[in-house]
């Protein structure tokens, strides 16, 4: 049995089909009249964007346009006018070929993404990557492996996907992915789950143990991979498959219903987005609310600064498409890892302890922070919009914060504009320090927000990217559990709204702990709603806190892990 990381819930049955792009050999060749090399590229330019626009279409007809918006992104790459403009100048100036000069290019700035540690700017590395490969095939006159022909009840097996072959896929004939390397948040892994197609990616070997026609059997739920398995484990999987069409149906009967347990405890399963176009999947799986909106992704793939009018925009439009339910909008949180490069920021050494988040924004107030806010207090009019203060330490940087949304109220009262006068302002607690004064925040915060997984990081010293120290980072460990339930303890003891936006939120080993410590509100990725709903419906909070005493009395982050993985499975203490 191989081991790599669930992408795709599912199981997959079929035979493997080996896909290997052909290697590009790119070498520097001297180019004698620059302007017809231009032209040269400008032409393989217009194709891989006519091509890429086929895609897109061809996702939005059979997905959906959320989906396709990957595809229309890489259209964005390939229209950037810094892009284009300075490979041109790199084929006139420095007389090479337009294969070269995509080489240089694209690579330079995927090594910036890539280096930035942020599993979204690692995205944009594969992207720009993907695009550079492609405009390079139609310059050398190379076809892309039509993977659209698969034959029926194929295991796709590949050493990477790029997002343009994902999407290219028949979901129809193809039964599942096993890659070697890619994470959960690529983009071909997002394509993945949106096509309803089972995958696990970082497989490591994986190419070296299987040949095309071999049975491969695998669950992108737990990240396992068989290659030619006995006819038991066959029919076990094949049995699982059938379990798990049949619980995908039942959780529909969630849809409608509230989040309440047993005992009557009311609490909110909302979730999280990164786009205003990611509301469609919210309402599709009966969101009642937002729990966090990353307004950073608005400031990516660009080259300047969106405008406070084009803030305004995004944040109505889910506002009002939410009608009433909570939006929690969190501020800017870049810099260090989130590097924007029209931002002029410089390179933390140690990014994580850097100049990011709040620090940045009352920092650059003025042509930063004050039009978000103002586009936020604006947008609010429209909506049940609350604004979230991202990696607070101490209370001035709140009350900092707080005063000028105070003040831009002001600014807009004098202008006759209208905005909700009422509108909350609250902290998301990552930080060690904040979860420390838990108690002084909830004095004058108006709602917490738990991200566990900067606070995971944040208590434990672990970077969370460095695979070196990943055995530390859990939620499970003691210190963290012991955080998260000081903090809920803080807010319930002020009356204040405490919810969770970080990974824990949906871990079904997580939630019948934070019911029992008391969490008003979970939030987690769309897809994920409705299993949580189901839980939360199946337990009684004053059952669980037998469970949650005795989970907070082991020593060690794997006995927790092992005692709650107990409870879920069997249901006893």
């Amino acid at each position: 049995m191989y081991k790599g990381t669930s992408a795709s819930a599912g199981i997959g049955i079929g035979k493997a089909v080996i896909v290997e792009e052909a290697e590009l050999v790119i070498t520097r060749q001297a180019v004698g009249d620059g302007e017809a090399e231009v032209q040269r590229f400008k032409g393989a330019l217009e194709q891989t964007i006519k091509d890429t626009e086929r895609l897109a279409e061809d996702l939005a007809t059979r997905v959906g346009e959320k989906e396709a918006e990957i595809m229309q992104g890489h259209m964005m790459l390939l229209s950037d006018p810094m892009l284009t403009g300075e490979i041109e100048n790199s084929i006139k100036n420095d007389g090479v070929n337009s294969e070269f000069a995509i080489e240089n290019l694209c690579n330079m700035y995927a090594d910036m993404f890539a280096s930035m540690g942020d599993e979204l700017m690692q995205q944009r590395a594969t992207d720009m990557r993907d695009i550079k490969t492609r405009m390079q095939r139609v310059l050398m006159g190379i076809q892309s492996v039509d993977i659209s022909s698969l034959p029926a009840g194929s295991i796709l097996v590949a050493k990477d996907l790029t997002p343009s072959m994902t999407a290219g896929i028949n979901p129809a004939n193809v039964t599942g992915i096993v890659t070697e390397l890619g994470g959960r948040t690529s983009h071909s892994a997002i394509l993945a789950r949106a096509l309803e197609i089972p995958a696990v990616v970082a497989v490591n070997g994986f190419i070296e143990g299987v040949k095309d026609g071999d049975d491969v059997v695998l669950d992108g739920s737990t990240g396992e991979v068989h290659v030619n398995p006995e006819a038991a484990v066959k029919a076990d999987y094949e049995a699982k498959k059938v379990r798990f069409q049949e619980e995908k149906k039942e959780l529909e009967q969630f849809i409608g219903k509230a989040s309440v347990t047993k005992d009557g405890v009311r609490v909110e399963i909302v979730a999280n987005i990164g786009k205003p176009e990611d509301v469609d999947k919210v309402l599709e799986y009966d969101g009642e609310g937002i729990g966090l909106f990353r307004t950073e992704f608005l400031f990516m793939d660009r080259t300047a600064m969106p405008t406070e009018e084009e803030q305004f925009e995004a944040y109505k439009k889910v506002a009002a498409a939410m009608n009433g339910k909570p939006v929690i909008i969190r501020t800017l949180d870049i810099g260090g890892d989130k590097e924007i490069p029209y931002m002029g920021l410089e390179k933390d050494e140690n990014p994580f302890l850097g100049y990011r988040a709040i620090r940045f924004c009352l920092d650059r107030r003025e042509d930063v922070y004050k039009p978000q806010l103002r586009a936020l207090l604006r947008a609010s009019a429209f909506g049940n919009i609350r604004i979230m203060v991202p990696l607070v330490t101490c209370i001035e940087e709140y009350r900092e914060a707080k005063a000028l949304v105070e003040e831009l109220k002001k600014e807009l009262d004098s202008k006759g504009i209208a905005y909700n006068k009422d509108i909350q302002v609250g902290i998301m607690v990552e930080t060690a320090a904040a979860s420390l004064i838990a108690d002084i925040f909830a004095k004058e915060a108006d709602f917490f927000s738990i991200g566990t997984n900067d606070l995971t990081q944040y208590t434990m010293s672990v970077d969370r990217g460095n695979k070196k120290v990943s055995y530390l980072y859990s939620t499970f460990n003691p210190a963290v559990l012991r955080s998260i339930r000081h903090i809920i303890a803080c807010a319930r003891e002020a009356g204040i709204m405490v919810g969770m936006c970080g990974e824990a939120a949906s871990d079904p080993m997580m939630i019948p702990l934070l019911l029992a410590f008391g969490l008003n509100e979970f939030s987690m990725s769309a897809s994920a709603m409705l299993k949580a709903r189901k839980m939360v419906m199946s337990y009684s909070t004053r059952e669980l806190q037998a469970v949650a005493d005795k989970a907070m009395g082991f020593a060690t982050a794997a006995e927790t892990e092992q005692y709650m993985k107990e409870f879920v499975e069997n249901g006893t203490v």
